[in-house]
């Protein structure tokens, strides 16, 4: 039997990103092309140049995933694309490139929703064992999402305003901390202790919501109102308290889905997946749990990659999600509508 080969391709904002996967959770290629260096002057991702980048960049990048994984295009059965939600002039970018692949060698055009190849990133680790939940970690989302079957998301809690990641962004630059933030923090709070009281915004009784607003506000505060009294806040302190509260409203609305909805997976996907005190948190949390397995990828997957969209194109090309050349870039795509 043909091994099934996927190719992805993931622009939604600042990584130039192709993959190829084989029967939905082995990675043949993976090749990122990061930008990190070009926008850390401005201190976060400027959408025209990081657009520029992957124009710049697909070519190479695309040529490098077929070279490693040592297969041609008429290898391949269908190709994967993230279709949003991101920056729409950086998606379109990459929806282009894959509408052109998919017309030029007649192959079958499978669009993404970003989040879902986050959580598909797990796949690559283990199987899926359903029903399972994921907690979605990232720069601009955070979320719980249940999953009854394979392709099927329900957002059960999710961000009202800014996201993780978001939070980490602005609480390094109030520190001075060179963009991305989270890496710095997560670092300097392992120096700290978490001795400065911040809040945890729990929300109504029974909500799986999540506000970091609040808490990025504090932490702000406290630096000023200790600037203008002329003292001096600990650096490594302040980075620890924010992280703990951050940490622990995640892990204890994570604790109590995975209870209340009888799942037997936690997934965790994303960008912030990375941060070390999250993952101490959750295996502390979870060591004991028998009955859920909890599943973490691996950093090189956590972060942005095109290995992720190919193992979630994989599933939608599975399932018959098909679009045709008129697939635009969706910036506000909502990941339940591929139910």
């Amino acid at each position: 039997m043909k091994d099934q080969l996927i190719l992805g391709i993931e622009t939604s904002c600042d990584e130039t990103a192709v993959a190829i996967i084989k029967n939905g959770r082995e990675i043949a290629a993976n090749v990122v092309a990061s930008q990190i260096d070009s926008h850390k002057r401005f201190g976060g991702v400027v959408p025209e140049i990081a657009s520029r980048h992957h124009v710049e960049q697909m070519t190479i990048v695309m040529e490098e995933a077929l070279n490693r994984a040592d297969v041609t295009m008429a290898d391949i059965d269908a190709i994967a694309v993230t279709e949003g939600p991101g920056l729409v002039g950086a998606l379109l970018i990459g929806v282009n490139a894959a509408k052109a692949l998919a017309f030029a060698n007649q192959k079958p055009l499978v669009p993404v929703h970003h989040i879902a190849g986050h959580i598909y990133a797990n796949r690559l680790v283990t199987e899926f064992t359903f029903p399972l939940l994921a907690l979605v970690v990232s720069g601009g989302h955070t979320e719980l999402v249940y999953m009854k079957e394979h392709g099927h998301f329900e957002v059960i809690g999710e961000t009202r305003d800014d996201a993780a990641g978001e939070a980490y962004d602005k609480v390094a630059r109030t520190l001075n901390m060179p963009y991305p933030g989270g890496p710095h923090i997560d670092r300097l709070a392992h120096e700290g202790t978490p001795a400065i009281d911040l809040p945890r915004a729990w929300l109504e009784e029974g909500s799986y919501d999540f506000s970091f607003s609040g808490l990025k506000s504090a932490v702000i505060n406290t630096v000023h109102n200790a600037e203008q009294r002329g003292e001096t806040i600990a650096p490594e302190d302040l980075a620890a308290s924010f992280q703990a509260s951050v940490v622990e409203v995640l892990v204890t609305k994570a604790k109590r889905a995975v209870e209340q909805y009888g799942v037997k997976q936690l997934l965790v996907a994303g960008g912030v997946a990375a941060n070390k005190g999250l993952r101490e948190a959750l295996e502390l949390t979870f060591s004991d749990q028998s009955d859920v397995e909890l599943v973490i990828p691996p950093l090189a997957l956590c972060t942005d990659n095109a290995a992720m969209i190919a193992a979630a194109g994989s599933v939608m090309f599975e399932k018959g999600i098909r679009a045709d050349l008129t697939l635009n870039a969706n910036p506000g795509l909502d990941i339940e509508i591929f139910n």
